[in-house]
């Protein structure tokens, strides 16, 4: 689209919340002069008070996400919208609806597989239609394991894959509200709608599925030992969902890291007896939260003390924290190979602030594979994203898989 054709490049709708601001901070000093960017929220107060603490000359829109007429009206002006509304599950559809009709790129922070698939169902085809290029979990979900693979695939070969196994190597950094409130919002639905449930736990919610499915004793689960390193490794809180949006880019892809791959998204803990017992201790809390958050009494206290939406770690616990992702791919044919993503952000706020942000800087500005539909950031923007994030601070490098 010619940029002439629409007032803004860029929208940012939640511009105020607190990864809101951290986002509109990041496009103040990455967008440039020419870059025509709008912040967009309930309030125009508020609004107007982040535009002054900024100091950019940008424009405010006063948008309501649930109204259609509003969601149509910034749809249509501008050629990115960038989200930070969630949950997405109860906020999020209008705006891709829109955004599908008016050919608009549109960016979210979504790790919510009811709305994804939901998106999928419904803008899908128009988004193709329309060329607009609709693109969920532009944040720490799931770039990291979307690119980390995407990338490692590649440099591999691009045959198909026996195994990826995506390790969270380090992570520092606070819990974020807004993903805890995502998470409720979406064991609540699965509590009450079977469709709900089906998507949570299937590997394949946003693709029609293969052909094929993997023997359900070849599905990796649990606690493991990486045996190169001597580390014990627990399941990953996020990963059941960056599966999903990585099996959606094979599938966008004609399946091309195979349709029999088998996923594992793991966090290391340490090595021997103490870090069995950390990585079985990670595993039960992840479920301890889960079912903390299903049933009402534990939910009230939870709620009292996990952190609330809008809210966000203090800049000294934000500017200590940092992360390490590595994917290590193996291909049925050919040498295995490894992508590492780290970088000196926490990975929840500040990281995730230049992912989006970048993102939609990409999806405005560079030239990109054409075509458009509910897609990943891996098949939406690839390395053109890899090449941005690598002028602010973040290593993405693909190498040969170490072993022995």
């Amino acid at each position: 689209m010619n940029s002439g054709e629409r007032q803004y490049d860029i929208v940012l709708v939640g511009a105020t919340g607190f990864v809101g601001r951290l986002t509109a901070a990041h496009l103040s000093r990455s967008a440039g002069e020419g870059a025509r960017v709008a912040l967009a929220g309930r309030s125009p107060e508020r609004l107007a008070a982040l535009r002054r603490e900024l100091d950019v000359p940008w424009d405010i829109l006063t948008v309501d996400v649930d109204d259609a007429a509003s969601v149509d009206e910034v749809a249509a002006s501008t050629r990115v919208i960038a989200s930070t509304v969630g949950p997405y599950a109860r906020h999020g559809l209008p705006l891709v609806r829109a955004c599908a009709r008016a050919g608009t790129a549109y960016a979210d922070l979504t790790g919510e597989s009811t709305f994804a698939a939901r998106s999928v169902s419904e803008a899908h085809a128009a988004a193709r239609e329309r060329g607009a290029r609709i693109v969920h979990s532009c944040g720490f979900d799931s770039i990291p394991s979307d690119l980390g693979v995407g990338l490692a695939h590649a440099a591999a070969g691009g045959g198909p894959l026996a195994e990826a196994i995506v390790q969270v190597r380090a992570i520092k950094g606070g819990v974020s509200g807004g993903t805890i409130d995502s998470l409720r919002q979406q064991l609540l639905d699965a509590r009450t709608d079977s469709a709900a449930r089906r998507a949570v736990g299937n590997p394949y919610a946003l693709t029609p599925g293969p052909s094929r499915r993997l023997p359900a004793s070849s599905r990796p689960r649990g606690m493991r030992l990486d045996e190169t390193s001597g580390i014990w490794q627990a399941p990953f809180v996020m990963g059941a969902y960056n599966q999903q949006i990585v099996q959606r880019t094979s599938y966008l892809h004609g399946w091309s890291y195979g349709e029999l791959m088998r996923y594992r998204e793991v966090v290391d803990t340490t090595t021997g007896v103490s870090g069995r017992i950390i990585a079985a201790a990670v595993s039960a809390a992840t479920g301890v939260l889960v079912a903390g958050l299903l049933f009402p009494p534990t939910r009230a206290i939870l709620d009292r003390v996990l952190p609330a939406p809008g809210e966000g770690p203090s800049l000294r616990t934000r500017e200590a924290g940092r992360f390490t992702v590595e994917s290590d791919v193996y291909p049925v044919d050919g040498p295995p190979t490894r992508t590492r993503i780290s970088a000196p952000y926490d990975p929840g706020y500040d990281g995730t602030a230049v992912m989006l942000g970048e993102s939609a800087l990409c999806l405005a500005f560079d030239d990109l594979p054409s075509g458009g539909g509910v897609l990943t950031p891996m098949t939406a923007m690839g390395e053109a994203l890899a090449e941005r994030l690598r002028r602010h601070r973040f290593t993405v490098e693909t190498m040969p898989l170490p072993t022995g």
